[in-house]
């Protein structure tokens, strides 16, 4: 849990400092541009991420300085901050004033959000889907997204090697390492898929593709199973899109209460459920890692009515986690107990517990 955010040149916030007292909700509000969701910026990147806007460093620089930085002060006394130098080629980590590796940030604070942009991830493209499921899994698997990385690089350089004619011992180490890699990646996920159902109770998540029907059906052999799939298809595999495997995969999302698919529900049905998933990451979290999660909802109460909102923020309430929130109206947040009010203008950060 953090007790203190101190923020120094980022965003639009030259100087800001919020005082939580120990609540176990941050309602942050104010207009449009105000720093709201800088502020939820900040605490992303404070777990190590790369932030929930995956921005470059350079941009978070308030206009005009020569970098940023970032504090928080846990409720174990334990402070961690994050500084960037302008022209420095990447962020720097410090626990307790010493110098710190990123990922060690990760084990002091964990961080889940969803903004405004996930708002139509059941609508969108697969892509968006796999993307935001494999940051969550990646929650409880250090080198899940670094896989699914390597094997996006490993897939290009796969194709480049197929349309310039490279010799077959080549193919060979490749093909060996993108099966090994997908069937890593598939394995993450169905897991993560099985962990998450067991805390959803209004929905329930799915995954499919190629490798991970392999994994399901096949275990062990499913790795074996895919490199003779690669190695069969070469010829007519010269982009990495053609061939198949897990940057092709999907989640699916089906609402138990309607009995449909997610996709086929109202906005603000799918908002609910989008929240659920949130919550239920939560649940998981504490029950795998013993660890208060973080809760970053930006625009929390967007899309949904009275009376979903009451039923967000009475699960909210009964979450074990700590939540930042943003809105535009404080009185929407009037049924959140425990909270810290905060108020946003023009960068100006005016705390009110």
């Amino acid at each position: 849990m953090i007790e203190r955010l101190t923020l120094t040149d980022f965003r639009n916030h030259a100087l800001g400092r919020i005082e939580t007292g120990s609540r176990r909700n941050v309602i942050i509000t104010g207009p449009n541009g105000a720093g709201k969701t800088a502020i939820l910026e900040a605490v992303s990147i404070l777990s190590g991420d790369r932030g929930m806007r995956g921005a470059p460093m350079s941009d978070i620089v308030r206009f005009g300085a020569g970098g940023f930085s970032a504090h928080a002060l846990l409720s174990d006394d334990t402070e961690i901050a994050v500084t960037y130098a302008a022209g420095d080629t990447n962020r720097r980590a410090r626990i307790d004033g010493n110098a710190a590796r990123l990922p060690d940030l990760s084990a002091r604070l964990r961080v889940v959000w969803i903004t405004p942009r996930e708002d139509r991830l059941f609508v969108d493209g697969a892509a968006e889907r796999r993307a935001f499921f494999d940051r969550l899994a990646g929650a409880f698997d250090g080198r899940h997204a670094g896989r699914v990385a390597r094997m996006s690089k490993l897939m290009s350089e796969r194709a480049g090697v197929l349309k310039a004619g490279g010799d077959a011992k080549w193919l060979d180490a490749l093909d060996a390492q993108i099966a090994a890699a997908a069937v890593a990646i598939a394995a993450a996920r169905i897991q993560y898929a099985g962990e998450i159902n067991y805390f959803l109770s209004s929905a329930a998540v799915s995954v499919a593709g190629l490798v991970e029907n392999m994994v399901m059906a096949d275990g062990p052999a499913a790795e074996e199973k895919y490199l003779a799939y690669l190695q069969e298809n070469r010829t007519l595999c010269g982009d990495k899109m053609i061939v198949d495997g897990p940057h092709k995969s999907d989640f699916g999302v089906f609402n138990k209460t309607l009995s449909l698919p997610v996709h086929l529900t109202s906005t603000g049905q799918q908002k609910s459920v989008l929240l659920d998933l949130i919550l239920a990451h939560a649940k998981l979290m504490q029950a795998k890692v013993c660890v208060r999660p973080i809760i970053l909802l930006d625009e929390a109460a967007a899309h949904l009515d009275a009376a979903a909102r009451r039923r967000l923020f009475d699960a909210l309430s009964a979450a074990d986690a700590q939540v930042w929130a943003t809105g535009l109206d404080r009185g929407v947040f009037s049924d959140v107990s425990d909270a810290a009010f905060v108020a946003c203008a023009d960068g100006a950060i005016n705390n009110i517990l």
